[in-house]
């Protein structure tokens, strides 16, 4: 069962897989910090280890049925000659999912601070939960199918997710903090959740964009965003 300990490109494997999980689950620490921050601060840490929990979860339970992730790429019909599979059904429904909640998160920003307030603790910590579960099933999906083509054991697989996770949870509580203390952060990880919810509706139609374009562009932004925060600061100083 663990013959793979002595194999040292199964090493490799784990260490390039753990890397690979971590960065494919930026996204979900983003949508997981914006929705804890909405919640009361006594629910905050408690909701960021149950919703990374979740995806931990989710992620083992998709590699535990690879068979019936197998199937979901056979196509179920066809739209304009184009094969939508139960993956590419998950992934349109998902970007939809998050156009939506995005496109609402940034509609809240812009309403004056006493309507902003209002809404600030609206979503229950079940409700948090919920939503965090459905989109992780999406973000989880992709991820799920690179580590099957990467990995043949089932336990590296297993542990990398694992690893990932608990870096995740590490991470997470500084980010959410960071961005809930920035509302301008928020705005971008915002319009960069919305840009993934396009990315995964053309990827369910067949039309790939490469995940590392969006990262770029993203990161990019952000180095803008941060370079803005410091002279705003400096500028306050001065």
């Amino acid at each position: 069962m663990f013959e793979w300990l002595t194999q040292p490109e199964a090493w490799i494997t784990l260490i390039t897989l753990s890397a690979l999980e971590i960065v494919l689950g930026i996204d979900n620490i983003i949508f997981i910090a914006i929705l804890v921050n909405k919640l009361p601060q006594t629910q905050r840490d408690k909701a960021r280890f149950f919703g990374l929990t979740l995806a931990m979860l989710t992620r083992i339970g998709l590699l535990a049925s690879l068979f019936w992730i197998m199937k979901l790429t056979k196509p179920l019909f066809h739209i304009a000659q184009i094969g939508i599979s139960g993956r590419d059904l998950i992934l349109i429904l998902g970007g939809i999912f998050l156009l939506y909640k995005s496109a609402k998160e940034i509609y809240e920003q812009t309403q004056a601070p006493h309507q902003e307030g209002e809404n600030k603790f609206k979503g229950g910590f079940i409700s948090t939960l919920i939503q965090i579960a459905i989109l992780d099933i999406v973000f989880s999906l992709d991820s799920v199918i690179t580590a099957v083509g990467m990995a043949q054991d089932l336990e590296i697989m297993i542990i990398a997710i694992i690893v990932a996770v608990g870096v995740m949870m590490f991470a997470s509580k500084g980010i959410a903090e960071f961005v809930d203390a920035h509302p301008t952060i928020k705005t971008l990880a915002l319009a960069f959740l919305f840009m993934v919810g396009v990315v995964l509706i053309l990827d369910g139609f067949k039309i790939h964009v490469p995940k590392a374009y969006i990262y770029f562009a993203m990161g990019f932004s952000l180095v803008v965003e941060l370079l803005n925060i410091y002279i705003r600061k400096k500028s306050k100083i001065s």
